[in-house]
């Protein structure tokens, strides 16, 4: 994979994903960014380079349309504007970027071998804080006894 840094978007195979939905209607632009996400969060023991970073490209983009996700700035994201996403397309995204960090994910074995490890797995967490946020907490009332 051709990679020039740990952008979502600054590789090879995440530019083409953008070009792929450039090209694509904007109705079919969704369908697109979730055969993305199911192909990682369904993958088997092993998950392929280019289905992983198609897999996190599309979650910052569903990220990008959550309370408190950043736009996706890279001049590799896709030019024409993904129209809103179904809310479950989250859920979706939080799974395949488990399975994008987790055992038998050739992107993310790839990273590790670099010294971008660790910033790469922020940007992943990052993601993944945005799409799966902490629960608001339950008041208890308090009983003295």
């Amino acid at each position: 994979m051709g990679t020039w840094g740990i952008g979502h978007f600054d590789n090879d195979t995440g530019a083409d994903f953008s070009g792929c939905l450039d090209d694509a209607a904007p109705g079919e632009r969704e369908a697109i960014l979730r055969a993305a996400l199911e192909s990682a969060a369904r993958a088997g023991d092993y998950l392929d380079d280019d289905e992983g970073v198609e897999a996190v490209a599309a979650a910052a983009l569903v990220a990008a349309q959550c309370p408190g996700g950043a736009a996706v700035v890279s001049s590799y994201a896709p030019e024409e504007e993904i129209p809103a996403l179904a809310a479950e397309l989250r859920a979706l995204a939080v799974a395949a970027l488990d399975r994008v960090v987790a055992e038998g994910s050739e992107v993310a074995e790839l990273w590790d071998e670099t010294g971008e490890r660790p910033a790469w797995r922020q940007g992943i967490r990052a993601l993944r804080e945005v799409l799966e946020p902490v629960p608001p907490s339950v008041d208890v009332p308090m009983f003295r006894l």
